[in-house]
């Protein structure tokens, strides 16, 4: 499960789709409507919000836009009840590890798409997410196997 801290408006056609996915899954663990994937660890930034249930919804409702302003049809009915959700912090050392994640999945997958946004070097992150000083998150699998820690 990625659920990106970036700016869903970063991800190729592939990305999104997997996005929106992902993102309705962790509604269903949030809620309480599954078994499996209940201890992932990229619930807890959600899990530690006084409204979980509100701060997923609150996510997939920026995911869905980004669907519509591609001129997609994601289904919004699917989307839990939407309020502004609290902010959640994100570092800026996850930002950069997530960024450098995507190119490398882009490399391979839409170099097109890595081309169109391969100048940015400070990406917008997701409405939901407030970018902080800090390393990689703690909760990132991902860092561990890369080497990287972020900056603060």
């Amino acid at each position: 499960m990625r659920l990106w801290s970036i700016h869903p408006r970063y991800l190729d056609a592939r990305g999104l789709v997997a996005l929106w996915r992902e993102a309705l899954l962790a509604q269903a663990v949030l809620r309480g409507g599954t078994r499996g994937y209940t201890h992932h660890p990229q619930l807890a930034r959600f899990r530690s919000c006084s409204l979980p249930e509100a701060s997923i919804a609150f996510y997939l409702e920026a995911v869905h836009a980004e669907s519509v302003r591609r001129g997609w049809r994601f289904d919004g009915a699917k989307i839990g009840a939407v309020r502004r959700a609290e902010t959640i912090p994100v570092t800026r050392g996850q930002m950069q590890f997530e960024w450098a994640h995507l190119g490398r999945k882009l490399k391979l997958r839409d170099p097109a798409w890595r081309e169109r946004i391969r100048g940015l070097t400070r990406p917008r992150s997701h409405p939901l997410f407030r970018i902080v000083p800090g390393p990689v998150e703690v909760w990132e699998a991902g860092a561990r196997h890369h080497g990287s820690r972020g900056t603060r």
